[in-house]
């Protein structure tokens, strides 16, 4: 399952780093970062639940930014 989420990260380097910590987090099969469109697209693996993948993630993404906000 795809979904795309929006996002605020503050420089396209934040991007990058929070595009790597979203596809290392444990349910997650890939995940894509647009710094232009504030936008995250993630592919789960089959079997989880995104409402408490993304929470992961989120967590995941604060480490790199700490005011980082995932709308889903």
């Amino acid at each position: 399952m795809k979904k795309t989420y929006k996002i605020e990260v503050d420089c396209a380097n934040c991007a990058n780093l929070m595009e790597q910590a979203a596809k290392n987090t444990a349910g997650v099969a890939d995940a894509v970062v647009n710094f232009m469109t504030l936008k995250m697209k993630v592919e789960f693996a089959e079997g989880t639940e995104p409402q408490l993948v993304m929470a992961e993630v989120l967590k995941a993404c604060r480490k790199v930014e700490p005011e980082c906000e995932i709308y889903y």
